[in-house]
């Protein structure tokens, strides 16, 4: 068991994080905007008054902000960071060239999106390094151990059978089992399994388990109950590394999708969701444990980061792109007032989220006890 790392390590872990992500996801849609011609007045990693900054010869303010979370690009013609257009800017004709919102729909919808890729990008090529150096996940999926009385044994498998999904999933490998079955605490799940040269299927209720990380936390897991005697580890080439840490992360993606979905459908607690102080602590302890537990977790945190930008909501990347998407359709821009209110909208849902998250991140320390 680990104590606690003290206060001061976290926040710096959790800077060392979260900064480079919001650099990265930034960066971005800077460079996708150079592309197309886009002038950037700002470039900001956190928000409020500026602790350091300079200016580029192309006009652009770099400059860090002393609130460190989050970040933005404000461009020509941008009223603020969200990437609102200003229709009451005068604008002279060398900015009307250049401005944001004076771009072709399309142009702009992979501005916005390339941000969120940008973070999908960093994950791949972290995860590829990793299967590059020490190779990838590859214990073979067959039960060469079933617990007994576990859900396995109950839904009748048996030693020897080789899982192929589980509740509509692929499982390449034995991995691909426990994530898909530890966040499905006590569900019953579909499993098709091959035995000799048969194929079948069987319902399993999974079980459910109290356990304890390093530094003492528990955790409600899902189990199935089959195992290898040993874990696996397969090396691949750097040509080989990107496609298979591209599936990799399409999978943990589909996890983050399935956890959102089990908490709007009502399967699972929203005491689970975790807001900055949870996401600050969970970085001070994985620094603790090595920079190898660390740099995985900042891939973690690149893909939810990713991710959340996706989701249609106003003031965040996806809200955006509905409106581009719409715009496509309709053959016009959706109107500024239109967009104003569902950005107040959004910010208001975005305020309430993160002040239910600290909440729960407060009452997760104990706080409230």
């Amino acid at each position: 068991m680990f104590d606690q790392p003290p206060l001061w390590f976290i926040a710096v872990a959790f800077l060392c994080a979260i900064g480079p992500l919001v650099f990265i996801h930034e960066l971005g849609h800077y460079l996708v905007a150079r592309w197309f011609g886009v002038g950037a007045e700002q470039f900001s990693i956190g928000f409020g008054r500026e602790v350091a900054g300079w200016s580029d010869k192309r006009g652009t303010r770099w400059k860090v902000g002393w609130l460190p979370l989050g970040g933005y690009v404000k461009f020509v013609g941008d009223m603020n960071a969200a990437s609102q257009a200003d229709a009451d800017a005068e604008l002279s004709a060398g900015q009307r060239s250049v401005a944001f919102h004076n771009k072709p729909w399309w142009q702009r919808f992979l501005i916005v999106l390339a941000g969120p890729a940008a973070n999908f990008l960093l994950a791949i090529a972290i995860f590829a390094a990793f299967f590059v150096a020490l190779g990838r996940p590859a214990t073979n999926p067959v039960a060469q151990v079933v617990t007994p009385g576990s859900a396995a044994e109950m839904a009748g498998i048996r030693v020897g059978d080789r899982i192929l999904d589980v509740a509509g999933q692929g499982t390449d490998s034995l991995e691909d089992i426990a994530r898909i079955v530890s966040i499905r605490p006590g569900e019953q799940v579909t499993i098709r399994y091959q035995r000799g040269e048969a194929i079948a299927s069987t319902d399993a209720l999974l079980q459910v388990e109290e356990v304890k990380d390093q530094f003492g936390q528990s955790f409600r897991i899902g189990r199935l109950g089959i195992g290898q005697e040993r874990r696996e580890f397969e090396k691949v080439g750097v040509v080989e590394a990107i496609p298979a840490a591209t599936g990799y992360t399409f999978a943990l993606t589909r996890s983050m999708i399935d956890g959102l979905w089990q908490i709007i459908s009502g399967r699972r607690s929203t005491k689970d969701l975790g807001g900055p102080l949870k996401m600050a602590q969970i970085a001070g302890q994985q620094a603790s444990l090595g920079l190898f537990e660390f740099i995985q977790l900042v891939a973690l945190f690149s893909i939810n980061l990713g991710f959340i930008n996706l989701l249609p909501v106003p003031m965040l990347d996806g809200g955006h792109l509905v409106f581009y998407a719409a715009e496509a359709v309709r053959r016009k821009p959706v109107s500024i007032r239109a967009q104003e209110w569902a950005f107040r909208g959004g910010l208001a849902m975005l305020l309430a989220l993160l002040v239910f998250t600290t909440f729960n991140d407060l009452a997760s320390f104990g706080l409230f006890r």
